[in-house]
């Protein structure tokens, strides 16, 4: 099967649905596995976020806000702090979503970084649904260790 690159416009697309969604439905509270991750301004930051919205969407973690952590919104740092499970995906070493936890005081369980597996990290936001499944499938394969 022929990797499918996702546009930028389709990534702005699930971007709102999932903002619409979180909205309507708060992700703060009742939730067993929190998916923090860096977005950052390159494909292998929004394999990260794309990732995340995997996991939301198969109801097996929740997109939690990572920023709100960082701005050391209390209620969102509590929160994170309380969970079972916090899950971290970094899209390179840099490490800003581990790192913005661990200010907070909060320890990240799992931590997967994209570039270790392999992808490259560009300047740009084209990523395939290979790159995604295979981020997926290493928390999930994380999570069972």
């Amino acid at each position: 099967m022929a990797a499918r690159k996702v546009s930028y416009k389709t990534q702005l697309e699930e971007i709102r649905r999932m903002r619409i969604d979180m909205a309507e439905n708060c992700l703060c509270n009742g939730v067993k596995t929190l998916i923090c991750v860096c977005s950052g301004a390159s494909n292998v930051g929004q394999i990260s976020n794309k990732a995340a919205m995997v996991f939301g969407e198969e109801g097996t973690g929740r997109f939690f806000c990572l920023a709100g952590i960082g701005g050391n919104i209390a209620r969102m740092v509590d929160t994170a702090r309380d969970e079972e499970m916090r899950v971290v995906i970094d899209g390179c070493p840099t490490g800003c979503g581990k790192a913005t936890l661990e200010r907070a005081g909060v320890k990240a369980d799992v931590h997967v970084v994209v570039t270790d597996l392999g992808v490259k990290k560009q300047h740009n936001f084209n990523f395939t649904d290979e790159e995604v499944s295979q981020v997926v499938a290493k928390v999930k394969e994380s999570l069972q260790s």
